[in-house]
């Protein structure tokens, strides 16, 4: 069997970009088990109360939803436990100063397989207050009827 080439993405966390300002992006390894990897292979996870968090130089992933596998036995995984992910030492301390920065915190964007690897992709993000909600929203229409226009006048 060759082994699995380019990406496949898993889940996608949609609403993060509506919440938060993504400031900086980082892929991280997954530490998984059996049953975990073959729910994400089977395209089942939720992203949409996850959040990372840096504690004795480790980097954790706390919230996310990987459903137990309908074919596992007794071994199956606890579906919402504290995941482990891999980083590089620079990493994890450049994530960890920028987290104890007031409001930013680590919001998992994206699962996917690449290489056949899982990986998680990370933002480093600040919660967006409500008029920047509306004023991103308002920008996105505006953007959108120019383009129509132009299309029509075409």
């Amino acid at each position: 069997m060759a082994a699995e080439q380019g990406v496949k993405v898993v889940a996608r966390n949609r609403r993060a970009r509506h919440e938060y300002e993504i400031i900086d992006t980082v892929e991280a390894g997954l530490v998984l088990t059996g049953t975990e990897v073959k729910s994400l292979r089977a395209g089942r996870a939720s992203l949409a109360d996850g959040f990372g968090e840096i504690t004795d130089s480790e980097a954790w992933l706390h919230g996310v939803h990987i459903p137990e596998y309908a074919q596992g036995t007794w071994t199956n995984h606890e579906p919402t436990r504290v995941r482990k992910m891999l980083l590089h030492r620079q990493e994890i301390d450049r994530l960890a100063s920028s987290t104890k920065e007031r409001g930013l915190t680590l919001i998992p964007l994206s699962l996917y397989f690449k290489d056949g690897k899982a990986k998680i992709e990370l933002g480093l993000a600040r919660g967006k207050r409500t008029y920047d909600k509306r004023h991103d929203l308002a920008k996105r229409d505006a953007a959108r009827e120019v383009d129509r226009e132009l299309r029509r006048r075409r």
